[in-house]
């Protein structure tokens, strides 16, 4: 009888119950969402009191607390108090005493409450140090351990948190109000969904197979670069290695053209050597097996080091070399072979698209650099900068054109056949450079004007003061 009523209620627009028209999965994927964005608790109870979603990750604060026995009743009584608060209509925030907070926040559907989610805990930016009631808890307390664990405990201001909850709750009514017009879709347009779902999957199954093929062609390419890489090396080291031995006399006297033409041959070869071993650096970089050796680098002597291995070339093209470090710049954390690549790669494209007379400028100064993780709402929200090094490499050259920015870090793509012809190179410079820089932890971006110049700026993290 009582199903009746209530197959009843809904056929009239009427919502009885929450889970009637909301599954679990979906209630619970709305909640996942929101802790991987966010990193606060998210719990979805009935209005009859039945848990639909639980999605947390125990923290550490709360575990420790656990250990401990007048610890372990005090957060039982606050999450017992909290499961059970009724907001009835009004957002409800409820301390811990642990200087966390919980917001019970009520759920309802064409005025009628349906339930409500529970979002904590979290600790209010504002609250800077943990409250006496927690360092006071239990007389077996550890106060640093407690500290330390409630400094890594979730934050969000106040403001931002009864902004989050309002856009929560207004995913879930969205999901009440489609799964109730859901229920009230007839056979034909279900049957409709089905026809375009048997379609989409048809198409899914094509796409599909198509990626799957392109992988299998990429995976090919991949192999094929790093076996012939692997076996031009080989014998280009012995002709670099004879012609070594040729110019210093091994095999006799040179005349003079004769010295020349080794020359031309080293240089070709020292140039063929270096596109290989780019080949096989993009292989390992896209197999995701170049191991760093981080350590602490001094930016100054970073640049000093780059900037004196393309000085006589400078000097050649008539073009001004400068390094600017401001004074408090920190060191920075990475390896050290691979940092030098990534400035001496950018440094060297400076310099080959500036013109005589022109300016290269290596620089180097303190910043900050944003955590990673979500882009959207949560990381305008939730970003956390930390101290880096931002290295600069600013040119008066040439410049990029502005529908060639978005692709300058793909492998082999150059700007144009005319300047691949003039300039040489095969594109993969700052593909390597790319993902070396990522490989860091850290963030590439340029700005170019043509006619004017290219600034690259690398942020990268900086080191430990005391590393």
């Amino acid at each position: 009888m009582q199903d009746d009523i209530d197959a009843a209620d809904i056929l009239m627009g009427d919502v009885v119950r929450l889970e009637d028209v909301v599954s679990r999965d979906s209630v619970t994927s709305v909640a996942k969402s929101f802790f991987a964005l966010f990193g606060i608790p998210v719990r979805v109870i009935s209005h009859e009191g039945d848990l639909l979603a639980d999605v947390h990750r125990d923290r550490p604060l709360c575990n420790y607390l656990n250990t401990l026995p007048r610890g372990e009743r005090e957060c039982a009584s606050t999450v017992g108090v909290v499961r059970d608060l009724e907001p009835n209509g009004q957002t409800l925030v409820h301390p811990c005493f642990s200087g966390a907070a919980y917001r019970i926040v009520p759920l309802a559907y064409q005025g009628r409450p349906i339930g409500r989610f529970i979002v904590g805990p979290y600790v209010p930016a504002e609250t800077r140090e943990p409250p006496v009631p927690l360092i006071s808890v239990d007389d077996a307390i550890d106060a640093p351990t407690a500290r330390a664990h409630f400094n890594h405990m979730p934050r969000v201001r106040e403001d931002i948190a009864e902004q989050l909850t309002d856009h929560l709750k207004g995913v879930f009514e969205l999901l009440v109000f489609s799964g109730h017009r859901a229920q009230l879709a007839s056979t034909m347009q279900v049957a409709n969904v089905r026809e375009n779902y048997r379609e989409l999957a048809e198409k899914n199954e094509a796409l599909k197979a198509s990626y799957d093929e392109l992988e299998q062609l990429d995976q090919l390419k991949s192999t094929f670069l790093a076996t012939v890489s692997h076996e031009l090396r080989t014998p280009l080291t012995s002709i670099i290695g004879y012609t070594e031995m040729l110019e210093g006399g091994a095999a006799g006297a040179l005349s003079d053209g004769q010295a020349e033409f080794l020359k031309t041959i080293r240089g070709k070869a020292d140039q063929l050597l270096g596109l290989i071993s780019s080949l096989l650096d993009l292989g390992r970089l896209e197999a995701e097996n170049l191991e760093l050796h981080n350590e602490a680098i001094d930016p100054r002597a970073l640049l000093s080091d780059v900037g004196s291995t393309i000085v006589p070339n400078a000097n050649r093209r008539n073009v001004a070399l400068d390094i600017q470090v401001a004074n408090d710049t920190p060191k920075i954390w990475g390896d050290a072979i691979r940092l030098r690549q990534i400035v001496l790669n950018l440094a060297d494209n400076a310099l080959k698209f500036t013109h005589e007379g022109g300016e290269v400028v290596l620089g180097a100064a303190p910043g900050k650099l944003e955590a990673g993780g979500p882009s959207g709402l949560g990381a305008a929200l939730f970003t956390v900068s930390r101290p880096a090094v931002v290295l600069t490499v600013r040119d008066t050259g040439m410049g990029i054109p502005e529908e060639s920015l978005s692709r300058i870090f793909e492998a082999f793509y150059q700007i144009d056949a005319g300047t691949t012809r003039v300039h040489g190179g095969a594109g993969l410079g700052l593909s390597i450079v790319k993902q070396l820089v990522d490989g860091h932890g850290g963030k590439i971006e340029v700005t170019s004007a043509l006619g004017k110049g290219t600034i690259f700026t690398v942020k990268l993290p900086a080191a430990d003061p005391d590393a």
